[in-house]
């Protein structure tokens, strides 16, 4: 007998694309992104309701008197005091945006374009800080400025971020003395 020898291997044809498995495949993916999207909004919208006994926010005054300071860089939002994980999302707070802030002897106005400004008297101001955090945003340490205020019957921390990140202390030193000076006349 002489041996055999196979010099080729059977042909193949080449695999075909199952279209229809993968089109259900992305149609699948897009639903399910699409239930967590709007599974995040209800769940922002349900925190907002949880938060509705958050009373209206001022407005600044006709007449605030000069500006000591001003701060033009972005809001980043605002949590309940000491607490940095619990963002309050009512009345507009929890929205980020650019910001303008101007610091009077009547109080801090932040004026927030595409946003609800808000304006906190002076005796409303409870302390400023410099932090590295507030939900949502972590930055180096000290590169946050946070704002402790006092509305309805709750504390709120707000955090802002200026675009010039050297003005920080200057707004702590100054927004702690005109705490200082305002309790004291208490």
């Amino acid at each position: 007998m002489t041996p055999v020898i196979l010099l080729a291997a059977e042909k193949e044809s080449a695999e075909v694309t199952d279209w229809a498995a993968r089109i259900g495949w992305v149609v699948g993916l897009a639903l399910f992104v699409a239930l967590v999207y709007w599974l995040m909004r209800e769940g922002w919208k349900w925190r907002g309701t949880l938060q509705g006994d958050l009373p209206e926010l001022h407005t600044a005054p006709d007449d605030p008197g000069p500006a000591k300071l001003t701060l033009s860089g972005r809001y980043h939002g605002s949590t309940t005091a000491g607490q940095w994980l619990d963002r309050i999302v009512a009345r507009g707070l929890g929205t980020r945006s650019r910001a303008e802030l101007t610091l009077t002897d009547a109080g801090l106005d932040v004026v927030r374009p595409g946003a609800d400004d808000f304006f906190v008297p002076a005796d409303a101001l409870r302390g400023a800080r410099l932090d590295k955090g507030i939900a949502g945003k972590v930055l180096t340490e000290g590169g946050l400025l946070v704002v402790t205020w006092a509305h309805g019957e709750r504390l709120i921390d707000s955090g802002f971020r200026s675009d010039r990140a050297a003005e920080h202390n200057e707004w702590v030193e100054t927004l702690n003395q005109m705490i200082n000076k305002t309790e004291g006349a208490r």
